[in-house]
């Protein structure tokens, strides 16, 4: 390596630590890597997941004081076509995206590589500009302007004689072994663990295989691939969770086990069959990207303080309740370390376990051979545990064992599907649970939703709409005439979406004598609701309200989020 490549990395690598995306001592040591084993300190660090590839890609252009290649600007054909093989630039990982009277601008993932400008610049004939390009934007590039000429100089997957590739499994693990699939499906994956993603969806349709990300709860489309390699890339994706790829007619669920720049990362896996072939959906389960604690949640602290009180009592039943995605579990998990203790044994039946948490007692269940929540519950109620968390009530059964469990000492947690605190009483009458019970051992209903967080790097300041302030009395909330909101913008922060991460929104409900006389009376849902409010609780709107005029969040979020729509 010449003294100026040298010293460009130095520089390089003081960029990354000024950006806070490295620091010193993670430095030192990637640069002790890259002297034993004579590999580039770039490349080093992204080994060790040490540096993401889109901030090392901020890193490039800051040194180089070059533009980053936006997606967008990419052509939807070849440039130079007849003078640029597509094996080489596929090789040297370039692209040309735009021609000027004067030079041509190229898409690059090596900037510091002056052999490939310098090769394209003499091949065609004018100079080079040079911006840099994520990698796995660039690889998806590839596959759409370039869709014969897979990675390696590998033919990519076709079927010729028009035989269906589905039906030959043996083909398909051929397929999903290639080389060219494997490196795409880790780049996928890979980005969405970067991008701290939470789910990824491969998604077949006619004419293409769509992937999209769930970015703090909306979907976004991050690529789009030829339909011909659909099957490739789904037995890639199902032999990674050790699934059966022969069999496409059923729904399916694995796991998936893998360390992603250096994290160690577990997926969900998910199939069901479609019209155009398997639905695929990754949940990411990466601990590392989840603060298990009341503060990261954005729980207010009055509700933090009713649960937490609840979750001392010496038995019961506390129940977190809301739809799916509402981070009921992750609640009920932050609840099981605050009580972990020498003095407790806690044990968990779930499905599946999300989190491994050292010192629980953690089991999930199987209903293939039998091992349902029921059953497991019968069996830990004999090893005499204090505190116990059921993933999930979803029947009378499970219900009574959990109730059972409650009157006789110890404290239950778990998960309903409703909407409001207090509809979840009614939920439980509904599964067959006879009012006494429901009063003698219900300690309190935490609801819950998650809303998008503004992103402070970009959010404004703005005067609210006078049909808003007058809809929800934002002035009786914010205590003046002069009522202000904020808006999403939208930045590289946040990748243009205005929000980054999320917060939840609660309401505790405490059943008091005067709600326990209610559900004897068999009162409905909105009737327990008033009488809960008229004791002190907040509700989950109120709650929201309340994050918006301080701006963690937009009324429209409260909204889309409360409403269902989100």
């Amino acid at each position: 390596m010449d003294p100026d490549h040298d010293e460009r990395l130095d520089k390089l690598s003081l960029i990354i630590i000024a950006r806070g995306d490295c620091d010193a001592r993670g430095m030192e040591r990637a640069r002790r890597i890259a002297t034993e084993s004579g590999q580039r300190l770039d490349r080093v660090l992204i080994k060790l997941g040490l540096v993401t590839e889109r901030g090392l890609v901020d890193a490039y252009a800051e040194l180089l004081d070059i533009r980053v290649a936006e997606t967008a600007r990419f052509p939807s054909e070849p440039l130079f076509k007849e003078r640029l093989s597509s094996r080489f630039l596929r090789y040297v990982r370039a692209i040309p995206i735009a021609v000027e009277a004067d030079h041509v601008t190229l898409a690059v993932s090596d900037p510091l590589d002056r052999f490939t400008s310098a090769t394209i610049s003499a091949a065609v004939g004018l100079p080079v500009v040079l911006e840099v390009a994520v990698p796995i934007e660039l690889e998806a590039a590839f596959d759409r302007i370039y869709p014969n000429v897979a990675p390696d100089g590998e033919g990519a997957p076709s079927d010729p004689d028009g035989d269906n590739i589905e039906e030959d499994a043996e083909r398909l693990k051929d397929l999903a072994s290639e080389a060219p699939v494997i490196r795409l499906v880790s780049q996928i994956i890979s980005r969405a663990v970067e991008e701290r993603a939470s789910d990824i969806h491969f998604e077949p349709f006619e004419d293409r295989l769509r992937v999209r990300y769930r970015h703090d709860g909306v979907l976004h489309e991050v690529d789009s691939h030829p339909a011909r390699l659909t099957p490739a890339i789904i037995s890639r994706v199902k032999i990674m969770s050790r699934l059966d790829i022969a069999e496409r007619r059923l729904p399916q669920d694995g796991r998936i086990k893998l360390a992603v720049r250096g994290q160690d990362i577990d997926l969900r896996v998910s199939t069901i069959p479609s019209l155009h072939g398997e639905n695929v959906v990754l949940r990411i389960l990466d601990r590392g990207t989840v603060s298990l604690n009341y503060e990261a949640l954005g729980l207010a602290p009055a509700v933090v303080s009713r649960l937490s009180k609840a979750l001392h009592l010496p038995n019961g039943i506390v129940l977190v309740t809301g739809p799916t995605g509402s981070g009921k579990t992750t609640t009920l998990y932050t609840g099981i370390i605050e009580l972990n203790a020498i003095m407790r044994k806690i044990a968990t039946v779930e499905d599946p376990i999300e989190y491994q948490i050292p010192g629980i007692t953690q089991t999930q269940i199987k209903p293939l051979i039998g091992l349902t929540f029921a059953h497991v519950l019968r069996s830990i109620l004999r090893q005499d545990p204090n505190v116990i968390m059921i993933g999930e009530i979803r029947d009378l059964e499970t219900a009574q064992i959990a109730v059972n469990g409650a009157l006789t000492g110890r404290l239950v947690l778990s998960t309903l599907h409703t909407n409001s605190a207090a509809s979840s009483i009614t939920r439980l009458r509904d599964m067959g649970l006879e009012d006494y019970l429901i009063t003698a051992v219900l300690r309190g209903v935490l609801a819950q939703r998650l809303v998008r967080r503004l992103c402070e790097a970009c959010r404004t300041r703005v005067m609210a709409p006078r049909e808003l302030v007058d809809r929800f009395d934002l002035e009786r909330r914010c205590g003046s005439k002069a009522v202000w909101l904020w808006r999403a913008v939208g930045c590289p922060h946040c990748r243009e979406t205005g929000y980054r991460g999320r917060l939840a929104v609660a309401e505790f409900l405490s059943p008091d004598a005067n709600i326990e006389a209610m559900i004897f009376a068999r009162a409905d849902q909105s009737e327990i609701e008033r009488a809960a409010v008229a004791a002190g609780m907040v509700t989950m709107l109120e709650a929201g309200l309340a994050a918006a005029l301080i701006g963690t969040t937009t009324i429209e979020e409260v909204v889309r989020t409360l409403s269902g729509d989100g």
